[in-house]
């Protein structure tokens, strides 16, 4: 068990995702402003990672203690900004980024308002419906 195929799929994982996020997936490249303030945006970055794998049964007399693996492995890498270092002038300031801000929630809601709006509008372009007189029937 100490060269099994599940140990090297999990290592090509675990280095391959070491490689794609490093700190400065978390902590950006700093931006330098005219006045001498540097910004580092902060992110929060978080990991999910599954491996598995099946040995089979050998096919030939010859294969006894070599059993055929299969296997599988995946991850999945969430980035999401969480705000601002800003340090000039003397201070250190965090600024975050607020996620559920009114104006977010207005750009949410603008189309369902927007069908809303063209809904009345069309209401009020059409004629009142004439109201019907009933029928009478003289024998």
């Amino acid at each position: 068990m100490d060269n099994h195929p599940i140990q090297g799929m999990m290592k090509t994982v675990m280095e391959s995702m070491k490689e794609m996020v490093d700190v400065n997936t978390i902590v950006g490249d700093p931006v330098e402003t005219a006045d001498g303030s540097v910004i580092m945006p902060i992110s929060r970055v978080a990991f999910g990672y599954a491996a598995g794998g099946s040995e089979f049964v050998a096919q030939k007399a010859g294969d006894v203690g070599k059993h055929p693996f299969g296997g599988g492995s995946g991850a999945g890498v969430s980035v999401q900004p969480v705000g601002f270092l800003v340090v000039g002038n003397g201070h250190i300031r965090m600024l975050p980024v607020d996620t559920n801000s009114m104006i977010d929630r207005l750009v949410d809601v603008t189309p369902q308002l927007i069908n809303q709006i063209q809904g009345m509008v069309q209401a009020r372009r059409q004629p009142p419906p004439q109201p019907t007189v009933p029928t009478q029937i003289i024998e």
